[in-house]
């Protein structure tokens, strides 16, 4: 009976906890995406909080363990983005639309910590650098599968899947660099044009055809145009 009554509690203080840590999280990825790693000291953490350092310590030992925890919450938010598509019961070819799509969406919500972690890696001590290589290790790998599957039932044609998984991965990382909500390029505009270099790679065979069911910011973008196979142009249809 009492630990009936002492565990609400105890979540309840988990909870509050994460939430401190997540604004903590949320102030110095803004103040290292506008400011550089180096740049920013806790005390800009704290004063763009409105608290004390020593409440920064409560959670975070040192600026260095802010970081890990950036860049982690960054390829982690991709790769549950990649499982999710990938475990999807489609055809390989709606799955690596499904997958950019959602990975794009990661982007634009969570931008700021993909440039982070993208930008600041570097700063990472050698233990978590390694850790935060494995993750993104599983990121390439899960997408190398997909494009296996896409190779062996002939949507694609794949002859490094690993090389050309890194090679996507990057097309789609590098809107993080530029992308502006305020810019002249629109979601759509940026998916449509992503995709379209995505396909080419893989050297896709079937015409790209609109998903039913999206999800999350990218819901309600009119219809993707299909895509052609390699050498031909979008089919305006």
């Amino acid at each position: 009976m009492i630990n009936a009554t002492l565990q609400p509690d105890f979540d309840l203080k988990d909870e509050v906890s994460d939430f401190k840590k997540k604004r903590i999280r949320e102030e110095a990825c803004n103040l290292f995406y506008e400011l550089g790693y180096e740049s920013t000291t806790l005390d800009a953490v704290a004063k763009r909080l409105k608290v004390t350092k020593p409440f920064l310590y409560k959670h975070y030992d040192n600026k260095g363990e802010l970081l890990f925890d950036i860049c982690r919450t960054g390829i982690a938010l991709s790769l549950d983005a990649v499982s999710a598509a990938c475990s999807q019961p489609r055809s390989s070819t709606e799955r690596l639309q499904s997958l950019a799509e959602s990975v794009l969406e990661v982007i634009f919500e969570y931008q700021k910590f993909i440039v982070v972690y993208a930008r600041e890696e570097k700063n990472l001590r050698a233990e978590e650098a390694r850790k935060i290589r494995e993750q993104r290790k599983l990121f390439d790998h899960q997408v190398a599968e997909l494009l296996r599957e896409g190779d062996r039932t002939g949507e694609f044609q794949v002859s490094d899947p690993l090389l050309t998984a890194n090679t996507i991965g990057g097309v789609i990382t590098w809107v993080a660099l530029w992308y502006s909500p305020d810019g002249k390029r629109s979601k759509l505009e940026i998916l449509t044009h992503v995709l379209e270099m995505i396909f080419t790679i893989v050297a896709s065979k079937k015409v790209l055809r609109p998903l039913g069911g999206s999800t999350g910011q990218l819901e309600n973008l009119s219809p993707i145009r299909a895509i052609s196979p390699v050498g031909g142009k979008p089919d305006e249809r």
